[in-house]
């Protein structure tokens, strides 16, 4: 049975990469920091596939426990994806200390904390594949998100960055970077803030966390190995 770590898996995007991949047969261990009720639904539909585990992955020493717990259960697991996140959307000139040093350290230090145990795992058996979830708003930049698109630009650098280091060694890293996706942070936005995003969208549509799942789970188990240090843009054409 093949192993998965999925950090932020109790809804959105999170919920569906736990879906797919536990569907597929694969052993999920999946975090989630406060929403334990859907947290522990989700376990329970798997049938001892999918096992929730509380975890701030801004805590450096929280996430250090976390690793070394699945590894000693795991021995190793096969892929990491990244995928816990958070936002704080203001204006810059209104933007508190707070809600940037919030951001940067779920998003991107959460990512380094995880990668860093996870990847040295990988790395001594030779095999193993890092996904890491960036957003539109890492490339383009949207306003109100200074904080959220310096995150999730810094991941597509972490990640192309990682793939130079781990590739020689069977280990390959990428990113998927969907636009607008409809989650609870979309749902949130008013009528003229969804038209808005979707103006320049060829489909017309928000994206599904099923369909970035997909492209997760293709990097997961059908990619070639040749493929790293890639990120694939999910915008529906927006371009």
């Amino acid at each position: 049975m093949k192993r998965v770590v999925i950090s932020g898996g109790s809804s959105g995007i999170g919920k569906g990469l736990v879906e797919i991949f536990a569907d597929a047969g694969w052993k999920v261990h999946f975090t989630f920091r406060s929403n334990e009720a859907a947290s522990r639904e989700i376990e329970s539909r798997f049938n001892g596939r999918a096992k929730a585990h509380q975890l701030d992955v801004s805590e450096r020493e929280a996430c250090d426990r976390f690793c070394k717990e699945v590894l000693a259960e795991e021995k190793g697991i096969d892929v990491l994806v990244n995928n816990a996140g958070i936002t704080r959307d203001k204006l810059l000139f209104a933007m508190e200390d707070s809600d940037w040093t919030d951001v940067l350290q779920t998003n991107l230090s959460g990512v380094f904390h995880l990668t860093r145990r996870f990847a040295f795992d990988m790395l001594k058996k030779k095999r193993g594949r890092v996904i890491n979830l960036s957003s539109i708003s890492g490339i383009h930049g949207l306003p109100g998100q200074t904080n959220y698109s310096a995150t999730k630009a810094g991941i597509i650098g972490f990640t192309k960055a990682l793939a130079k280091e781990i590739g020689p060694f069977g280990v390959t890293a990428n990113v998927v970077a969907p636009s607008g996706v409809t989650t609870p942070m979309i749902e949130k936005l008013t009528p003229e803030a969804k038209a808005t995003l979707l103006q320049n969208v060829p489909l017309n549509r928000f994206c599904e966390p099923g369909e970035v799942a997909k492209v997760v789970f293709f990097l997961a188990e059908g990619a070639p190995d040749y493929l790293n240090g890639s990120v694939i843009v999910l915008d529906g054409g927006a371009g």
